[in-house]
């Protein structure tokens, strides 16, 4: 939602201008610090948990970013919306459900 709030407020004139408004647009600049955050946090997370159960949590990025762009961005929401939120959170409580062998 940061990436998204801050790219809206950079001029698109030339390369050096997109480079020069990521590091001065702060919302778009904290959006991109924290995306390396969780890169990092995946990392330690890979180390010692399950591929399988990970990925599909991670998944739910997809839903909460959904809910966020319409409530706070008024995107608009439609049945494939819903159709693929209720997929991805059905999904991933399915696979939730199988744990440890």
């Amino acid at each position: 939602m940061l990436i998204k709030t801050g790219a809206n407020h950079i001029q698109h004139r030339s390369l050096f201008d997109t480079l020069i408004g990521i590091l001065t647009t702060l919302p778009l600049f904290a959006g991109y610090s924290m995306y390396g955050v969780s890169m990092i946090l995946l990392v330690l997370a890979l180390r010692d948990g399950e591929l399988s159960q990970l990925y599909p949590v991670i998944s739910l990025t997809y839903v909460w970013v959904c809910f966020l762009s319409v409530f706070v961005l008024h995107e608009p929401v439609n049945v494939f919306k819903v159709a693929g939120i209720l997929l991805i959170v059905f999904g991933v409580a399915v696979l939730g459900k199988g744990g440890k062998a």
